[in-house]
């Protein structure tokens, strides 16, 4: 998309310069989609460029009450979904919740493009409902750390950066600068479950279960809702009441409705995604239960393909499946 209105890209990470008609530049995914016009009735005038700010994409730290990871607002999908891989078996054994970092990542169904330019600062603050960075750090209980003008500093829990459908708590000229992943979360035990209606589609749901070492549940439900929404129980709760908690903390009108589901469709997916949660982590901890997540990270509404076979028996890798679907429950 053309941005003939721009007049001067600065190369700056002081939101001292910020003024009115300037948008910040990081991947530029919904810069470049959406044009002069991405963020209003008003032509941009200038971007300030991040892709000199030389901030380390991941930072591992150790030691209370920082421990964990930090994600920088300019740290690239490719460079998320390496995270795991860079830490090693004894890494991702200490942190299992890291188990997410890849099925988030795959939600995107994103081009080589978006997949290598694309930020995590990106997607937080464009705060679509399906954005799965998201859903990442909030059902890990990230912290935003947000920049100010007049060197001001603040701390913002992901759950609650995003208000609404392309909405968020960034006030003019604020700059996010990172996400704080902490290792409270990342040790926990965690399940994964996202929905879509078509083939490699946008999410239509997606909810992330973390239980926590304390035997305390948290579920994080996005992608059905037009903002994040975290239910927090002190045990794992029945399958009568995790419904009762879903009816109390998800009116209906926060269920997202557009191309990609109906509110009602949402409403029942979360219900049943929810349930599947709550029985994943209510099984034993072992081999088992890791097989289960990774038997579900599938998120399209569709059934697993098995490729067909030739006369030997043998995989025919290029031997088209096609694609079977299911009724759309509750649209």
């Amino acid at each position: 998309m053309d941005m003939n209105s721009i007049e001067e890209v600065v190369s700056t990470t002081d939101p001292a310069e910020w003024r009115a008609g300037d948008a910040w530049l990081a991947g530029g995914t919904v810069l470049f989609s959406y044009g002069s016009y991405a963020f209003g009735d008003e032509p941009l005038k200038r971007l300030l460029d991040l892709g000199a700010a030389g901030w380390v994409p991941v930072t591992v730290l150790a030691g209370e009450p920082a421990a964990g990871i930090e994600l920088a607002a300019t740290c690239t999908i490719a460079e998320l979904y390496a995270l795991p891989e860079s830490l090693g078996d004894s890494g991702r054994a200490a942190w299992p919740a890291l188990d997410l970092v890849r099925p988030c990542c795959d939600s995107f169904v994103a081009s080589f493009k978006v997949w290598n330019m694309s930020t995590v600062g990106g997607n937080l603050c464009t705060s679509l409902p399906a954005g799965p960075v998201i859903s990442l750090c909030a059902g890990l209980d990230g912290v935003a750390t947000i920049l100010g003008p007049g060197g001001t500093r603040r701390r913002v829990p992901v759950a609650e950066f995003v208000t609404g459908n392309g909405t968020n708590c960034l006030a003019p000229g604020e700059l996010l600068r990172s996400v704080h992943l902490p290792a409270s979360a990342l040790s926990s035990r965690v399940a994964f479950r996202r929905l879509s209606l078509s083939n490699l589609g946008r999410s239509g749901a997606l909810l992330i279960g973390r239980l926590d070492g304390d035997g305390s549940l948290v579920l994080t439900v996005t992608a059905a809702t037009t903002r994040p929404v975290q239910l927090r129980f002190q045990e794992l709760p029945d399958a009568a009441g995790l419904a009762a908690a879903l009816d109390g903390a998800v009116p209906a009108g926060l269920y997202h409705d557009d191309i990609h589901g109906l509110p009602a469709w949402r409403r029942d997916m979360t219900y049943r995604l929810a349930e599947e949660i709550r029985a994943e982590l209510s099984t034993p901890v072992g081999q088992a239960a890791r097989d289960a997540f990774a038997a579900r990270v599938s998120g399209d509404f569709w059934p697993p393909q098995i490729p067909p076979t030739t006369s030997s028996g043998t995989a025919n890798p290029r031997q088209a499946v096609a694609p079977q679907t299911f009724p759309q429950e509750g649209a």
